[in-house]
């Protein structure tokens, strides 16, 4: 099967528009017909038991799998229809992606793997440096910049992968289950961040957790409850729930967290820069 032409344009203030997204892995359905919108800026948490279909959603979504049947918009362009080299780009360029495992380069110290997207993009070595270094700053990890991942402890690797999502400011974060490998109150903290540096740059995010996990829900201006690849619950108010467009499935407004509004990241302190001189590692 091959994704579908859709007959009509997205929603004009939707950043992200999906409709009845179909995909299987080797016969066994993921996904069965979801159709959502995800407003600029908004903060949407994908909640799900295990098997629900949230990881492959949120793959389709940002272009790492295309569906079998549906399609996907970004800024009212068709990402089922790109190339794999425009939609490496779109990752790059335009969406963050935080996975439940983290995924650094093994070869490169943490604020190389943190600036890695700039550096691809083309930046200064010094600019790619000093942005690093604000979001480590940010995420409590600025004392592990010269480390490379191998001596880091799960929780510190997460940060790692959280500070290289936000670095480059994308429009859109894929963050699938981000508070897995951490602690609680580490889960508590990251998920603040993510919150306050969406919030200060416009950045959407979709997100996603298991039933019940407070500090993803808490989290979001609204939950999509998915179950056995299928959206549930009430329809999404506005242009994205009208007929033809995104349906709304399980749109539930949970409110987010704090209303955090937070400055761009700038200015790490001088400490901050000093602190590439050594590595050290905490658990």
């Amino acid at each position: 099967m091959t994704a579908a032409t859709t007959r009509t344009a997205p929603p004009d203030n939707d950043v992200l528009w999906a409709r009845s997204l179909h995909y299987a892995h080797g016969g066994t359905p993921a996904l069965a017909g979801v159709s959502l919108g995800v407003a600029r800026g908004e903060i949407l948490a994908v909640t799900g038991p295990r098997g629900s279909g949230k990881t492959t959603l949120l793959k389709c979504l940002s272009g790492q799998l295309l569906p079998q049947q549906g399609e996907v918009w970004f800024n009212s362009g068709p990402v089922h229809t790109l190339s794999t080299g425009a939609r490496e780009r779109l990752r790059r360029d335009r969406f963050g992606w935080i996975g439940t495992r983290p995924e650094l380069v093994p070869e490169l110290t943490t604020w190389e793997n943190v600036a890695l997207p700039l550096l691809l993009a083309g930046d200064a070595h010094r600019v790619a440096r000093r942005m690093a270094m604000e979001w480590l700053e940010r995420l409590d990890a600025a004392d592990i910049a010269r480390c490379r991942p191998a001596v880091l402890p799960q929780a510190q690797r997460q940060r790692v992968a959280i500070a290289r999502a936000l670095v480059a400011g994308p429009d859109v974060i894929f963050a699938d289950e981000p508070t897995a490998p951490l602690r609680r109150a580490e889960g508590v903290q990251a998920m603040r961040t993510l919150v306050a540096a969406a919030r200060s740059h416009g950045m959407s995010v979709v997100l996603t957790g298991p039933e019940g996990d407070a500090a993803v829900t808490g989290s979001a201006d609204r939950t999509f409850p998915l179950v056995d690849g299928r959206g549930v619950g009430g329809a999404r108010a506005g242009a994205a729930g009208a007929a033809g467009y995104g349906y709304g499935d399980g749109g539930t407004d949970v409110g987010a967290a704090g209303g955090a509004r937070a400055s761009g990241a700038s200015g790490a302190s001088g400490a901050a820069e000093n602190s590439e001189d050594s590595c050290s590692v905490s658990a």
